[in-house]
């Protein structure tokens, strides 16, 4: 089965690669990609998680103080 992404949006490259390091601190996989053309941006990277690891990701982002603006589906 072909693994689903979330991808969510920041205000910034620095909240991208913060977002980064709080998420690979707490194991989850993530990765750092330029945001899909369907979708804007600010600075024009965004983070993918697995959509099984959306919710949590999100929740260590916000305890975190990384801003997500929005969150997309992919």
């Amino acid at each position: 089965m072909k693994e689903r992404y979330a991808i969510l949006l920041v205000p910034s490259i620095s909240h991208a690669t913060r977002a980064e390091g709080v998420l690979k601190a707490h194991g989850l996989r993530c990765k750092l990609i330029p945001v899909p053309r369907e979708v804007s941006s600010d600075c024009g990277v965004c983070v993918r998680v697995a959509r099984s690891d959306c919710a949590r990701a999100t929740q260590l982002l916000a305890e975190a103080g990384v801003t997500v603006t929005s969150r997309h589906d992919i």
